[in-house]
């Protein structure tokens, strides 16, 4: 029996000893952190007070149930925040995306489509351009050359009426003549020789009015048979002079005809080259200003990319410091409630009373 007891005795000994070596590791523990010394401090201070030691237990544990609480809550919100933080980064890699492939399918459509076509635009009113100046260069030298053979028609009729007159006058001489005398004889030669001067530039009357000259120059005016030869060959002439005045005239009518016909082609030509022109300027400012909203629009995805990739930086850099956060407010909840943990074991032991801090 007293083997029994005795052993109880070294049992209970050997355990208290124990304990108090497991007490003086909690408390060495503890005094380490600001917050297990504020433990200790308020473990004392209810051992000096007396106070019952549930009361004791059930702030610490508490307490224990607050930090387990805020710890879930900061794991839900940095669950939540993460969430957020994929999703906006998905969001805009695709906006990024999105304004890359705009600004690229807007500047393909630039280079391959509206600046050739406005090129070609440009290069056709250019050309019709250049056929107006042809056409308007055309018109000015047809109505020129239109002036200077009308000039030159008015001068070879002027020419031929002379002539006519000039025949006139040799007919009206020769039916005065019955005994010519030499003065007359030499007029009538002088006005044969006038009428040649007046139409030396007529190759046509030439050889005719030398013919005249010839014969006036060597016949017998008295003869009345040579007589009748050269009124017959003068009125021959005459005839001749006139068929050709009648000739140019209705030639020149012609011309008139035919040039006015040429200048209203021309004229429509012009016109049409002008609605060619119409058309294609109001072709061109459609163009430019497709173009200029696409140039804007390029510009405005670029800057929107830009503007993107910069809010993704800022996200990234942003999640990456509330991760730090995050990371430390955890290790330190989850320090404390260690701690609160110490203490409560602590606080349970079975005496407690010479704890000091």
């Amino acid at each position: 029996m007293k083997s029994i007891i005795l052993i109880a005795l070294i049992a209970v000994a050997f355990t208290a000893r124990v304990q108090e070596r497991n007490m003086a590791k909690i408390q060495a523990e503890l005094a380490k952190s600001t917050y297990g010394s504020a433990l200790l401090h308020l473990v004392e201070l209810h051992s000096m007070a007396g106070g019952p030691v549930q009361e004791l237990i059930d702030a610490i544990e508490e307490l224990i149930n607050d930090l387990e609480e805020e710890l879930e809550t900061l794991e839900f919100n940095f669950q939540v925040r993460t969430n957020e933080h994929n999703a906006l980064v998905v969001s805009l890699e695709q906006d990024i995306q999105d304004a890359v492939i705009d600004v690229n399918n807007t500047q393909d459509t630039l280079d391959n489509l509206l600046y050739p076509r406005r090129n070609q635009i440009q290069s056709k009113i250019d050309t019709v351009i250049g056929y107006q100046e042809e056409n308007r260069k055309l018109h000015d030298e047809a109505i020129l050359v239109r002036e200077q053979e009308h000039e030159a028609f008015e001068a070879q009729v002027a020419e031929l009426n002379d002539a006519t007159a000039s025949v006139d006058d040799a007919l009206a001489l020769l039916a005065s003549l019955t005994n010519p005398s030499l003065l007359q004889i030499k007029r009538f030669q002088n006005t044969l020789k006038n009428i040649e001067n007046k139409l030396r530039s007529r190759s046509r009357m030439a050889p005719m009015i030398k013919a005249l000259i010839s014969l006036a120059s060597n016949q017998n005016f008295s003869n009345q048979d040579v007589l009748k030869s050269i009124v017959d060959a003068l009125n021959d002439f005459r005839n001749a002079v006139v068929d050709q005045i009648n000739d140019l005239t209705a030639q020149e009518a012609q011309d008139v005809i035919d040039h006015e016909a040429y200048l209203e082609q021309l004229n429509d030509e012009f016109s049409e080259f002008g609605r060619q022109i119409d058309r294609a300027t109001v072709d061109l400012t459609a163009t430019n200003e497709k173009i200029d909203s696409m140039v804007e629009f390029r510009d405005q995805r670029a800057a929107d990319q830009k503007q993107y990739t910069a809010e993704l930086e800022l996200e990234n850099n942003t999640y990456a410091e509330e991760t730090d956060i995050y990371t430390n407010t955890k290790n330190e909840f989850t320090r404390e409630l260690g701690v609160s943990e110490q203490a409560l074991a602590l606080v349970q032991s079975v005496d407690f009373s010479n704890i000091q801090v």
